[in-house]
C-alpha cells in the first residue's frame, strides 16, 4: 500500500516531486463521465498554486469550464520501489495560455 501525507500546503518534496513527473489530471464533463489525461509539465507556483501548460486540452478545458473541480495524482519516479504517491484536489481556472489548479488540497 502506497504512503499518503495529509498536508494543506505544497512543500518542498511534493514539489520536486510534481515538477519531475508526469502527473494523472481528471476532470469531468457534462454527462458526469470522468476524463483523464497523463499531464507532462506543471510548474508549482505557490504552496497551493499549479500552473499547467496547455498543450492539446481541448476536452479538459471545455470539461473545467463544465465544472472547475479537478484532482491530480503523483508518483515518485522509483514507486516501484517505495510506492510514495499524493492526490491533490483543486478548482481549475483556464487563462489565455495557462490552466491553474487553485486551493489545492492533499488527501489520503
Amino acid at each position: 500500500m502506497g504512503k499518503f501525507a495529509k498536508k494543506s500546503e505544497i512543500n518542498k518534496g511534493i514539489k520536486k516531486m510534481i515538477e519531475e513527473n508526469a502527473l494523472g489530471l481528471a476532470t469531468i464533463n457534462e454527462k458526469r463521465e470522468p476524463h483523464n489525461i497523463a499531464v507532462g509539465f506543471v510548474k508549482v507556483v505557490s504552496n497551493n498554486k499549479l500552473l499547467i501548460t496547455d498543450n492539446c486540452l481541448d476536452e479538459t478545458l471545455k470539461n473545467i469550464k463544465y465544472n472547475p473541480k479537478v484532482s491530480l495524482v503523483v508518483w515518485r519516479s522509483d514507486w516501484k520501489k517505495n510506492c510514495i504517491g499524493y492526490k491533490l484536489k483543486g478548482n481549475a481556472e483556464y487563462f489565455t495560455s495557462l490552466v491553474t489548479i487553485n486551493k489545492i488540497k492533499i488527501l489520503d
